[in-house]
């Protein structure tokens, strides 16, 4: 078997993150190798980690996701980033666009979308 998708959660709500956890740990080529409530927290994990993919939340408590995204990828430009958010704004898919973000998800859509999108930004 091939190396696992390791993955960085980043959401201010802990039942969103450990339902991520749960849901990603169930895949035979995926694992959840940290979490983050806060964007801050979101690139102390990253360095930590170096996760193949992170989920990064849209709206975090101390600053943007677009924000904590562009300050991993200053830092390490080969980041694989997915913004999950409940908001669908033409505004902010431009902003993530503009920013280097590898894809932007609806947490309301099915989970195997989930999935399919980290197996593509893993993938390239």
């Amino acid at each position: 078997m091939n190396e696992r998708i390791r993955v960085l959660s980043v959401d201010d709500h802990p039942a969103m993150r450990e339902g991520l956890a749960l849901f990603i740990n169930c895949q035979p080529d995926m694992l959840m190798v940290a979490q983050a409530s806060n964007g801050r927290e979101a690139i102390e994990r990253f360095r930590e980690h170096k996760p193949d993919v992170t989920l990064m939340d849209l709206r975090l408590p101390d600053m943007s996701g677009i924000a904590a995204a562009v300050s991993i990828q200053t830092e390490f430009p080969k980041a694989r980033i997915i913004i999950l958010t409940t908001f669908d704004s033409d505004i902010d898919r431009q902003r993530a666009a503009e920013a280097g973000i590898n894809a932007f998800v609806l947490k309301g859509g099915h989970p195997w979308k989930l999935l399919e999108t980290i197996h593509q930004v893993h993938t390239g």
